[in-house]
């Protein structure tokens, strides 16, 4: 079975790699091209975007792809949304288009749907989305969005990252404040790190980079460290399992970034998730930390079954 996969991968986002690393090693019987926007061996790039991509970018291999393919697997993340950038859900509206002209199924597999706050995106999400062969998605916000648009089953389920998390038990004894920021959080965020760090003044400061390539990021960490003084550290973590192990000894995280809140509910970290707007992902996720991993992870295995399900079908 070939099927080509389709996120936001090749853009040193630590979640977004997690992901592609979920598919390659969950359903290793499918025959996967992926697409990224920096392609690396088996891989492809985005379709253009404009003209510059147009021209630049050697696309005529992802249209093969295409229609080599059965089936085109939108896999993980929040890519129809428009909190992070207007031009997010065109992008992604814009692969599906070309998948659903070559007469390939559209998966939409464990995604987060929403908030969507333009015209623009609203209509490119509806699109993309009811035009869907499959959708399952990672919490009962993004359920309740896609259904008023989707003509086949929506499934709940939940971040599969959350599956390559050893469900270890907690270490109750731990002594560092974790920081888990992202380049564009705003003076919010700024204070309530601060805020803690002076609430937990005897805890060492852990401050953890998921995009160590990011200057923006790398000028904040250094900005919160020096006011926080010299029990504060800063970290990097280019992967899962780096994260995982960064966290070690941690009581509480501190997060603008989903898949650092995600790790600490996998790892039974208490933490704090500073969202970007009310309802999106972040916001959803602290929600859900109440009941804790396993119904989460029990999730993540109802959506990866009816997934495989599916592809088996195909």
């Amino acid at each position: 079975m070939r099927c080509l996969l389709v996120g936001n991968y090749g853009v040193d986002n630590l979640g977004d790699e997690a992901l592609k690393e979920y598919f390659l090693k969950a359903f290793p019987d499918v025959q996967w091209t992926v697409l990224s926007a920096s392609p690396g061996d088996g891989e492809v790039p985005r379709l253009p975007f404009g003209v510059r991509s147009l021209l630049t970018t050697p696309w005529l291999h992802t249209l093969w792809a295409y229609v080599r393919c059965r089936a085109v697997v939108f896999g993980g993340g929040s890519l129809f949304t428009d909190v992070e950038s207007s031009k997010a859900c065109l992008l992604w509206w814009w692969h599906s288009f070309v998948a659903r002209l070559l007469r390939k199924r559209v998966v939409l597999a464990f995604q987060g749907i929403g908030p969507v706050t333009t015209g623009v995106g609203e209509w490119c999400a509806k699109s993309a989305i009811s035009h869907a062969a499959f959708i399952s998605v990672r919490d009962p916000e993004s359920a309740q969005r896609a259904r008023g648009w989707a003509r086949a089953r929506v499934i709940i389920s939940f971040d599969p990252v959350l599956s390559l998390i050893p469900d270890a038990a907690r270490n109750t004894a731990g002594n560092l404040l974790t920081v888990i920021p992202r380049g564009n959080a705003d003076e919010s965020f700024r204070s309530i790190v601060l805020s803690a760090a002076e609430r937990h003044s005897t805890k060492a400061v852990n401050i953890v980079s998921l995009d160590p390539g990011s200057v923006s990021e790398q000028i904040l960490c250094r900005s919160l460290c020096e006011k926080i003084g010299p029990r504060c550290s800063i970290k990097s973590a280019s992967s899962i399992d780096e994260l995982s192990a960064a966290l070690a000894d941690t009581a509480l995280v501190i997060t603008a970034r989903y898949h650092g809140a995600v790790a600490a509910l996998g790892l039974h970290i208490p933490f704090e998730a500073v969202p970007q707007a009310p309802g999106d992902k972040l916001d959803v996720l602290r929600s859900l930390q109440a009941d804790g991993s396993e119904p989460l992870r029990a999730a993540v295995r109802v959506g990866e079954e009816e997934l495989r399900k599916y592809i088996n079908m195909l």
